[in-house]
């Protein structure tokens, strides 16, 4: 597991090769993550906006980015935590993610980048 404090959150993530929905055989990779994100500062804080960036050892490249994450924008009290899980396909056996989150302080109304660790994704037929 990854984890990272910034701005007083704290970003953890663990990745997962999902064999079930991958096809090596046409270069068909799925892995999934799951992310938490913990509030240790004393104020709310709201998550507005993702942007990741994602590395496949093929030499492709990809932004992505958009509202919240998994369709909601999640508010964190102080010390409380938020977990989701999602997924990311690449075409090669190998990966990398990493990126920002854009929250909202709720005391003061300002916003506020918080960084996602980078993690790899590596198919375990890989690690052969």
């Amino acid at each position: 597991m990854n984890s990272k404090i910034s701005e007083g959150v704290e970003i953890s993530v663990e990745c997962f090769y999902q064999s079930d929905y991958s096809n090596p055989a046409n270069n068909e990779f799925m892995f999934a993550y799951r992310i938490t994100i913990e509030n240790h500062n004393n104020y709310s804080v709201k998550l507005l906006r993702r942007h990741w960036k994602i590395f496949d050892s093929n030499g492709e490249y990809r932004d992505v980015e958009g509202e919240g994450v998994v369709g909601v924008q999640p508010v964190l009290q102080s010390g409380k935590q938020f977990q989701y899980v999602s997924g990311c396909n690449l075409r090669s056996e190998m990966g990398r993610m990493f990126g920002i989150y854009e929250m909202e302080n709720l005391k003061t109304k300002t916003e506020f980048e918080v960084n996602i660790p980078p993690f790899d994704l590596i198919a375990p037929l890989k690690m052969n």
